[in-house]
């Protein structure tokens, strides 16, 4: 399968004879970078929020899904899991939800506006996670340190960070560095996207840096 950041939150997933996915489309407007112009049969939204829902941006689309539940769209396993973003008798809580997506074994885990370490009953609902893409930016989300505690949870295969500051970015969130050293690691080369099978899975959790593509 090949996964292809279009920036912010926003990914596409494809696979031959699966359906696509986009992730929380963004509005350019709010998010930065270039209108999007996608095609997908899923669009899965994290949470009611500019950065994050605008569906109408992706074309062909049959299912857009907003919240928790088991869903099989498309050869597509979906396991849709809600977080509370803040405490929940916080005025402005916000419902998160992580997505995982099973294709045919492989699986892809994305964790939406994931505000707040997630609990071991979260952990255990998303199941194993092969890639992880995870927030790192901070704002309204994960900061690098609580970033890389969730992926010392997840223990997945591969991370794909995402919801960080760039130069088309709008939003005030951290750097990419800032993961990067919380994580012990040297800046990786940024590549246009990633491609996984099943036998080029690493042991050890590897961090997988993508340049944003143009929608």
């Amino acid at each position: 399968m090949e996964i292809t950041w279009y920036g912010h939150s926003c990914f596409r997933l494809t696979e031959r004879n699966f359906v696509t996915v986009v992730t929380d489309p963004y509005d350019h407007k709010k998010a930065g970078y270039e209108p999007l112009k996608l095609k997908a049969e899923i669009v899965t939204i994290s949470h009611d929020a500019p950065g994050h829902n605008n569906n109408d941006a992706v074309k062909g689309t049959t299912h857009v899904l907003t919240g928790p539940g088991e869903f099989e769209i498309g050869g597509v396993f979906i396991t849709a899991v809600q977080t509370d973003s803040v405490a929940k008798k916080a005025k402005d809580n916000v419902r998160n939800t992580i997505y995982v997506f099973d294709y045919d074994g492989i699986t892809v885990a994305h964790l939406g506006d994931l505000q707040k370490i997630p609990t071991q009953s979260e952990v255990e609902l998303l199941g194993s996670v092969n890639v992880a893409l995870v927030p790192v930016g901070g704002g309204t989300s994960l900061n690098a340190a609580k970033a890389a505690e969730v992926v010392s949870m997840l223990e997945p295969n591969l991370v794909i960070p995402m919801h960080y500051s760039t130069p088309d970015s709008k939003l005030n969130l951290d750097a990419l560095g800032k993961f990067i050293k919380e994580m012990g690691l040297s800046k990786p080369e940024a590549q246009p996207s990633l491609k996984v099978s099943r036998s080029s899975l690493p042991e050890e959790t590897h961090v997988v840096v993508l340049d944003y593509q143009k929608g």
